[in-house]
């Protein structure tokens, strides 16, 4: 490193520190933090630490520290915990970080509480007997009282860098961007250093009916700093932090199930003390303080405060405990206040919620703060709307929500920006023309959409380059698509794949256009020459750009060889006369044929009594497609699903062949059905259920009837079984079942050894029921011997998840059908994803 260079970066350090001192002398009047230890030297969690005479404060993290912040000029702080004397600091400055304060046992305190230290009693416990009081009065606290209502609300999502040090000031992914740190500041509640760098805005009416219990969210403007109206950006964000009950049993948030201290089941799971009473803002309160009653729980530690007389909660924060099973997130506390209104309503007024992310979880690394700041005003009751008010459009963008004046936002803001939030807007303009920025924000965009921006056109997806399967060998597939922006109402894609083995060059083209926007009225077309795995799902779908990961897995098990060569056109109709619900109707001519004859065969017997090697058929189809719950963003030809695999899914199809349009050579009726639900089951994980039924009316040939999907690669395939080949048994007539549980960590986090290691355990089962008819048995002229699972085949399997908080492997068990020629009693599989 050169002289100046070394100059350059010292310069740069003390600029960053100088900038953080200032921060903390002019942010807020007085910072506190330190760490509370007992006469023994033992870090004392959960400790009340509060500015005398007031109830802001905060409590002792699971290693006794703590860090309180105010924007008054405080002198005195006070630490309290059952057992322990209350201890009573001056300040002698408005900034003292590094506080070790010692609390002496209070003999008298521990003879009248006894066990109020460790896991307090169910019995003659008075915070709990205020507790049930809060539970039976919840029906008459807050929005539930009235048959309608209506409010304003305020939100604020701001991301930041934090625990920003020298070493992240002079890394070289900041080089040339040095000037963001000059926007540091500090935490309000973890007293670390931070850099805000996304931060969005949003102003919205809501209404609500508890008659028939529907709500319907107005967003009037929404703003964003750097990335103008990318709706896609703002909806992920929004969906990481939704809206929760405390009075729930059970509050969901990145796909977790947390134990609600104010819920029912925070009894078996809490420990709570009535530590005080005191008067806030004129009600006169209970204060009580709660932890968990064991580690390893999705669970909390904080304390709530209780109104005596409506046993309404007036305020409460909470803090994940350090154990909790969650991916990529250090640290999270929620803050919600109430307000009363007319002696005995109580309405929330602001709902705070902090998470940190981070890659490990150490008190040391580096991460970033996700804050949610929601505000709630200007409540009114019992103006009636009609029920169609509440119906969601199929499409409700509005242009000019996203491009409101600041006069308006000056305006309608329930909460003014600080300094700090006005700045981000500002650097984040200027970040945008840094080169080594965009260079990043192209490398962050490959990673998630898997497409490299080329103008208006897009080179990918990157991730399907490379494939292999027994027929093509090693296969290279590169494609495109036309894209001008998020909303555009037509696009072009297309791929061409060539095969190292079979020597051959493959297609697909498709195009769309959104004729109408309000309906989602779309046409589509398309075309595919390729090679492919027919019997890895059970459910038809005409997508000429679609390729099952069963059809060019790199690892498989067995031989591969038995895909089809397939020639597919299609053309179809949607749209959606309610929101998440598709209509589409289409058509469709395709010839199959072996693409391995030497292995594999597809004969059948045609009417003229002649055995045929290639089927050619067309086809009409009507399908329907009901996602509630679905969360989407933009409102082009193609939009971006929020909330993947968290929405249940209905489908059902019917197809019916033409026999003598375009050669078509067969005359048959095909009915499907799919139901897939997620289910959270409390604090027990989460089930995904899948349902399929399906019935072919007809003569019909292998290529058409209904192949049970076996997986011989080393991946999981959704609605495959583990066990079972491709091609082991065929129907006309089928019934599945697929049952995945998910237990969150429930058992491993009472094991010690594995309680640190975050993993996941997986249990899942799966079933089939089939038929196959006797006309469908006498025109088989295949190499493959029609067998229907008549004696239901079932399967179960174990497995681990969130090791190295990527990887799931699943061990599938067969369990009967095990004397078959070839057949697999045993497969281990495994699947890669980013998952809370």
């Amino acid at each position: 490193m050169t002289d100046n260079s070394s100059v350059y970066h010292l310069r740069s350090i003390l600029s960053a520190f100088a900038l953080i001192f200032i921060s903390i002398i002019s942010t807020a009047q007085t910072k506190v933090g330190g760490v509370v230890y007992d006469s023994d030297g033992v870090t004392v969690p959960f400790a009340n630490v509060v500015f005398p005479g007031t109830y802001e404060g905060t409590i002792t993290n699971d290693d006794g520290r703590f860090y309180l912040q105010s924007d008054e000029n405080y002198n005195q702080i006070e630490i309290s915990f059952v057992g322990y004397k209350t201890k009573t600091i001056d300040l002698e400055g408005r900034v003292k970080l590094d506080f070790n304060i010692t609390l002496e046992s209070d003999e008298a305190q521990l003879d009248a509480v006894v066990v109020y230290t460790g896991k307090t009693s169910k019995k003659n416990n008075p915070a709990l007997d205020i507790l049930r009081k809060v539970w039976e009065n919840r029906r008459k606290n807050g929005l539930q009282q009235f048959d309608q209502y209506q409010y304003e609300k305020y939100e604020k999502l701001e991301f930041d860098l934090n625990t920003i040090d020298s070493s992240m000031i002079n890394s070289n992914l900041f080089e040339g961007m040095e000037f963001i740190f000059d926007y540091t500041d500090t935490s309000a509640v973890t007293g670390k250093t931070y850099l805000p760098i996304f931060i969005n805005e949003a102003l919205s009416t809501v209404y609500g009916d508890n008659t028939i219990n529907k709500e319907k969210q107005n967003v009037k403007a929404n703003k964003n700093s750097g990335f103008s109206d990318n709706q896609t950006l703002i909806a992920l964000v929004k969906d990481l932090y939704t809206d929760i009950d405390i009075y729930d049993r059970h509050l969901k948030f990145f796909d977790k199930s947390f134990v609600s201290p104010i819920g029912r089941a925070g009894i078996d799971t809490y420990n709570y003390v009535l530590r005080d009473t005191a008067d806030v803002d004129g009600t006169r309160s209970f204060n009580i303080v709660y932890y968990p009653r064991r580690v390893g729980g999705l669970t909390f530690k904080g304390d709530f405060w209780v109104a005596d007389s409506t046993y309404a909660i007036k305020q409460i924060n909470m803090q994940a405990t350090k154990s909790a099973n969650v991916n990529w997130v250090k640290d999270i506390y929620i803050e919600q206040e109430y307000q009363v209104l007319g002696d005995s309503l109580f309405l929330i007024t602001r709902d705070f919620f902090q998470s940190d992310f981070s890659l490990r979880k150490k008190e040391e690394a580096s991460g970033v703060y996700g804050k949610r700041t929601t505000l709630f005003a200007d409540y009114q009751f019992d103006i009636e709307k009609p029920e169609d008010f509440y119906r969601r459009r199929v499409n409700d963008y509005d242009p000019d929500t996203y491009n409101r004046s600041e006069e308006y936002w000056d305006e309608n803001r329930l909460e003014k920006l600080n300094e700090d939030e006005k700045q981000i807007y500002t650097m984040l303009d200027t970040l945008k023309q840094n080169k080594k920025f965009k260079r990043l924000y192209n490398i962050g965009t490959i990673l998630s959409s898997g497409y490299y921006e080329v103008d208006n056109f897009d080179i990918g997806p990157v991730f399907s380059i490379f494939g292999f399967n027994d027929v093509e060998g090693l296969r290279l597939r590169g494609g495109g698509r036309t894209y001008f922006t998020a909303n555009d109402p037509w696009r072009l894609e297309g791929y061409l794949a060539y095969g190292f083995r079979d020597d051959q060059v493959k297609y697909g083209i498709s195009g769309k256009y959104l004729l109408d926007k309000r309906s989602r009225l779309t046409i589509q077309a398309g075309n595919r020459r390729d090679i492919e795995q027919l019997a890895a799902s059970l459910t038809n779908t005409n997508d000429v750009l679609g390729r099952s990961l069963a059809s060019s897995a790199l690892i498989s098990t067995g031989n591969n060889g038995r895909l089809s060569s397939i020639n597919l056109s299609t053309v179809s109709l949607s749209f959606e006369p309610l929101y998440n619900l598709e209509f589409r109707l289409g058509g469709s001519y395709r010839t199959i044929k072996s693409a391995n004859p030497d292995f594999f065969s597809l004969d059948y017997l045609a009417d003229d009594g002649t055995i045929n090697s290639q089927l050619n058929q067309s086809d009409i189809g009507l399908s329907m497609t009901f996602t509630p719950g679905r969360k989407t963003a933009n409102y082009g030809v193609d939009r971006t699903i929020i909330n993947s695999y968290q929405y249940p899914i209905l489908y059902a199809n019917y197809t019916r062949g033409l026999e003598g349009v375009l050669n078509a050579e067969f005359d048959y009726d095909k009915f499907q059905f799919y139901y897939e639900h997620p289910l959270q089951i409390g604090g027990f994980g989460r089930l995904r259920a899948r349902v399929e039924a399906g019935k072919t009316f007809g003569e019909v040939p292998l290529a058409l009837l209904n192949v049970v999907p076996g997986n011989q690669t080393l991946f999981n395939i959704a609605g495959s079984f583990n066990t079972m080949n491709f091609y082991e048994f065929v129907t006309d007539e089928y019934v599945t079942l697929h049952l995945d549980h998910n237990f969150n960590g429930r058992i491993f986090s009472r094991i010690p050894g594995l309680q640190q290691l975050d993993l996941r355990e997986l249990v899942g089962f799966k079933a089939v029921y089939g038929t196959i008819s006797d006309q469908n048995i006498a025109i088989n002229r295949s190499n493959i011997d029609y067998l229907a699972p008549e004696d239901v085949y079932y399967e179960y399997s174990f497995g681990v998840g969130n090791i190295f908080r990527i990887l799931r492997i699943d061990a599938s068990f067969r369990g009967n059908y095990r004397d078959l020629p070839d057949a697999r009693t045993f497969a281990i599989t495994g699947s890669f994803g980013f998952s809370f």
